[in-house]
């Protein structure tokens, strides 16, 4: 049994026409398949709110559908327009003349542009520091080499198309709500080309496109930073029937590195230092992208405490300065003393004032540091 039309597009039996085009447009892009893939039903309610919405924009049938109901429409001979059509496209194609959801269709025979390819490489932080050539292998369809892409096998004519006299469109007439619409779409024997090959390209099947395996080299530039993207332009699908070539976008991932944690430019290191080298003064090893280098850790450093390696860090890419190296203190607390450990500790504690263990002219929160750190 059908369902009550104003039911069908949630109006009310009040609602004009502006109401009730505005509803449909909204209902009809809510139950395409692409949008809405998990309602296996979504074609046939668009149907559906499609018949409905004819009647309903329609004075006369509205007339008598609102006195008689849907008995009143078929006694006087009227019934759904949608049956003749052959899919959901062909039924939002005629509303909308295209798809809903990309903004209509290409013209048919014209150039067609190449699909873009996306790749992956992973580089180390080092390589990402000094920049890197890095070999990528991927699925591309380029040009037939023996067609030249014209899908015609070599020696061989190209004639017209017979099933569209060559013009590479195929014309329908269909009775709506609007009146006659005249619907075109790219003939499916020549896809719009309006010629096809005698003898198709025994190389690529007439299609003058082929699946190939390519292999680039691609200059990774220094300073760049994980997940961003080079772009490689006409490198890849080849477009059809003349149409450029699309890109390729190589996605870039820097490995992460247990010694540093990047800051934009910059470089964060954090190292160990016992508690009494702090108290007295040090040097320490301190690992940097060119190795190993001494650094000097000045009495009475605190925990948190940062020194700054400059122009140690990332290059820029835009500008080629370098950012800096930030070495953050971590104080280690001495664990497991000896009993003469232990005496000697308690002797410094006990000889130790105020003026030991503030510095009032900073402060001394560990937040605060670890903060500064990061800036």
């Amino acid at each position: 049994m059908k369902r009550d039309y104003y039911e069908v597009l949630g109006v009310s039996r009040e609602a004009d026409e502006r109401e009730i085009k505005r509803t449909f447009r909204r209902l009809a892009r809510e139950l395409h398949p692409d949008v809405n893939q998990r309602d296996p039903e979504a074609e046939e309610k668009f149907k559906e709110a499609a018949e409905a919405y004819e009647v309903l924009t329609n004075p006369e049938r509205r007339s008598l559908y609102d006195r008689y109901g849907h008995e009143g429409l078929q006694s006087r001979g009227f019934s759904s327009s949608f049956q003749g059509f052959g899919s959901f496209a062909d039924i939002f194609d005629a509303f909308f003349g295209g798809d809903p959801l990309f903004g209509g269709g290409m013209r048919p025979g014209g150039p067609s542009h190449g699909g873009d390819v996306a790749v992956a490489v992973e580089i180390s932080l080092e390589e990402a520091a000094t920049g890197a050539s890095k070999d990528v292998e991927f699925e591309v369809v380029e040009t037939c080499d023996r067609c030249r892409g014209n899908g015609a096998e070599p020696g061989t004519p190209i004639v017209t198309c017979p099933r569209c006299d060559g013009a590479g469109q195929l014309r329908a007439v269909t009775r709506t709500a609007f009146g006659q619409l005249v619907r075109s779409t790219a003939c499916d024997r020549c896809g719009g080309d309006g010629r096809i090959a005698e003898r198709p390209c025994t190389e690529c099947s007439g299609r003058g496109r082929k699946a190939a395996r390519r292999r680039l080299t691609v200059d990774i530039p220094a300073g760049i930073d994980d997940d961003q993207r080079i772009r490689l332009s006409g490198r890849g699908h080849s477009g059809e029937r003349g149409g450029a070539a699309g890109d390729v976008y190589v996605l870039v991932g820097v490995r992460p590195d247990d010694r540093f944690v990047r800051d934009g430019n910059d470089l964060v290191t954090v190292v160990d230092v016992p508690a009494p080298s702090a108290a007295i003064g040090t040097t320490v090893n301190v690992p940097t992208l060119e190795g190993d280098e001494e650094v000097a850790i000045g009495a009475g450093t605190q925990p948190g405490a940062v020194v700054t390696l400059r122009g140690r860090g990332m290059p820029s890419l835009r500008r080629g300065s370098r950012g800096d190296q930030r070495v953050v203190v971590n104080v280690v607390v001495p664990r497991n003393l000896s009993a003469e450990q232990r005496e000697l500790a308690e002797r410094l504690q006990s000889t130790l004032t105020e003026e030991n263990l503030r510095d009032p002219a900073e402060d001394g929160s560990l937040f605060a540091r670890v903060r500064r750190a990061f800036r």
